[in-house]
């Protein structure tokens, strides 16, 4: 997903460069018709720099949104599959509760066949652990308090989902 997106950036990036590029060259025989020139003025390469710069400064903000969007798929991925082994679990074990489940009890029911139950990484680097005796299952900080930077709790990021 990453490199499609940044593939896709850079070229559109080269196609609004090339009728820049164009633009300024068809606009310039317009006003000067009596001489030939090579090369660019300093305006129209001031120009050229800034409009760079200013796609450059939009790619970096475009890719941090991205990265953040791409934390709490993650995420929700993650919970999705803990939910899915919890239902699994309590469909075998029909008189348990939710608030009786344990890591051990879910882990072998997960869809990927992992032994270790799944962590998340925030927004801020730090890594998370995933409460599974309540249904759905939420992201926990250290101190048991839910972290969902999304703020909803049912929009599919960082959450189960609706």
């Amino acid at each position: 997903k990453d490199s499609w997106f940044k593939f896709f950036f850079y070229f559109q990036l080269s196609v609004v460069c090339y009728h820049i590029g164009h633009m300024l060259i068809r606009n310039h025989d317009y006003i000067v018709n009596t001489r030939q020139r090579c090369g660019l003025t300093l305006i129209e390469m001031t120009v050229v720099i800034v409009i760079l710069m200013t796609l450059i400064g939009l790619s970096v903000f475009a890719t941090n949104g991205y990265k953040e969007w791409q934390l709490g798929a993650e995420a929700s991925q993650k919970l999705r599959m803990v939910y899915n082994a919890q239902r699994a679990y309590l469909s075998e074990h029909p008189t348990e509760q939710v608030s009786t489940l344990t890591d051990a009890k879910v882990i072998d029911y997960f869809s990927d066949k992992s032994t270790t139950m799944p962590t998340v990484e925030g927004l801020d680097g730090g890594t998370y652990n995933i409460k599974v005796n309540v249904s759905p299952p939420v992201i926990i900080d250290g101190s048991g308090a839910t972290y969902d930077p999304s703020g909803a709790a049912d929009d599919g990021a960082w959450d189960v989902g609706g």
